[in-house]
């Protein structure tokens, strides 16, 4: 039985969780255009690096230029935004990141230790001059600034302006989904950056003509939840990611960077606490509602894919080539 969908089907729907995009898109000469951007999930409204929270990650396939995850995997923690831009992007959005959090929080590398900067990737390569890097640190900080709660705009917009899917325009997408039991009930959201697939994986493949041979590509996934869950349990999460992603049709391709990050918004941590222990609530494994938290992952990242294709506009890129809006 399907899950019933969160008000606004988006990962804005765990409470507090903001998304915010710069998208860039000039057309330079016949060879080369400018068509990338950079995506912004701020876990919550306050001090991320003072307000830490629960987090966990899972590396389906490793072919990526992530970064800070293995911090996640070490801690468990989240102390700065997700970041997500294109491959060649990763160290200048880190640093504008970086610059940001130094700006909001003066002890950093002076009374107190350092930062843990997260940012996830896709090579968008096939539609963007990939090599002229025109993502800049302030880039990074103004999709920051930008960030909202209210419904985040999917499509080719931000880090997904220059993604494929399938063979058709891919990008940012995003669902949710609401889970109960006991009287109690959670919120799952998950907001892809997809950029993966060959047209004749896809299980709507049948649907439209065959596009030209795109990249294996990757994807990123963003799994949030207000269950009070601790990292190892959104490391579970996290890898449930696959199966939402098998569903659409993918194999996980060899050059495919499959990679998933959850957070859970319940249980911050106090960076500045001097406590001996620590206490922490959490949903118990043999749970039933925990299998509804497994399901919500594998139906949101599933309608997400699909939402970043049906909300992509056809895109023209670098050397002429196109990609369409897929036939959904």
């Amino acid at each position: 039985m399907k899950l019933q969908k969160g008000k606004h089907n988006c990962i804005i729907d765990v409470h507090d969780v903001k998304v915010g995009h710069v998208t860039l898109y000039e057309e330079i000469d016949e060879e080369n255009t400018i068509c990338t951007g950079v995506t912004a999930i701020l876990p919550h409204s306050g001090n991320l690096f003072r307000q830490k929270l629960q987090v966990g990650s899972s590396v389906i396939n490793g072919f990526g230029k992530t970064a800070g995850l293995v911090q996640i995997d070490e801690l468990g923690l989240l102390e700065s935004p997700i970041m997500l831009t294109n491959t060649f992007s990763v160290g200048y959005v880190k640093q504008g990141t970086l610059q940001y959090m130094l700006e909001q929080n003066k002890e950093i590398g002076d009374t107190t230790g350092t930062i843990n900067i997260v940012v996830g990737e896709c090579n968008d390569s096939f539609l963007n001059s990939i090599r002229i890097q025109a993502i800049t640190p302030d880039h990074a900080i103004e999709a920051i600034k930008s960030a909202v709660s209210h419904p985040v705009k999917e499509g080719a917009i931000g880090a997904g302006k220059g993604m494929q899917c399938f063979g058709y325009k891919g990008g940012i997408g995003t669902a949710s989904r609401i889970v109960s039991a006991d009287g109690v009930s959670y919120t799952v959201g998950c907001l892809v950056l997809s950029n993966f697939g060959k047209s004749d994986d896809a299980l709507f493949a049948d649907l439209g003509k065959k596009n030209q041979d795109t990249p294996e590509g990757s994807i990123m996934m963003i799994i949030a939840t207000d269950a009070p869950l601790y990292d190892r349990q959104l490391n579970r999460l996290a890898k449930r990611c696959a199966a939402g992603l098998a569903r659409t049709g993918s194999n996980i391709d060899h050059g495919s960077g499959d990679i998933a990050i959850a957070f859970s918004s319940a249980n911050k941590y106090d960076h500045h606490s001097s406590t001996v222990l620590e206490s922490l609530s959490f949903v118990r494994d043999d749970h039933p509602i925990m299998n509804q938290l497994f399901q919500a992952v594998a139906e949101s990242t599933e309608e997400a894919i699909i939402s970043s294709m049906k909300h992509a506009d056809t895109t023209k890129g670098r050397k002429g080539r196109v990609l369409e809006k897929a036939p959904l």
